[in-house]
């Protein structure tokens, strides 16, 4: 511990260096504190996390595939579809079927989320039960 004791000549000078011992106290109190919570705080439910599994999925022939370009065009099974209404009602005609078909949707990755939302209102307003994105897997 550093004290400052004056040299006895002039006891009313001005010290100017920083007793930085009452910060250093205060610092160390802190991580103390810091040290002890933390444990508590960042405590858990332990639950076993599911594994990640990537596995292909083969495309069955009754599939439905929808194509989404960058540009908002929209093709079912390679058939160009025009406006939301037709979309819906090609897409009720398919959820009619026993069993139904699984709807896949391949959007373009620089189109906007908006093309690919309206094809999922449009599945969504026709009753499909199985919808379904195809992506390309990450890099290993």
């Amino acid at each position: 511990m550093g004290m400052n004791v004056a040299s006895g000549e002039d006891e009313d000078e001005v010290l100017s260096a920083i007793n930085t011992t009452p910060l250093v106290d205060v610092m160390l109190v802190l991580l103390i504190i810091f040290l002890i919570t933390i444990p508590v705080v960042t405590k858990t439910i332990p639950v076993e996390l599911p594994q990640e599994r990537n596995q292909p999925r083969v495309t069955k022939p009754e599939n439905v595939n929808i194509a989404v370009t960058r540009t908002g065009d929209v093709f079912l099974n390679d058939l160009q579809i025009r406006g939301s209404e037709t979309l819906v009602e090609e897409l009720k005609r398919v959820a009619v079927q026993d069993p139904q078909p699984e709807v896949q949707i391949r959007g373009d990755g620089n189109a906007p989320y908006e093309h690919v939302g309206r094809v999922v209102l449009a599945a969504q307003r026709a009753g499909i039960v199985k919808l379904g994105f195809i992506t390309e897997p990450p890099p290993r």
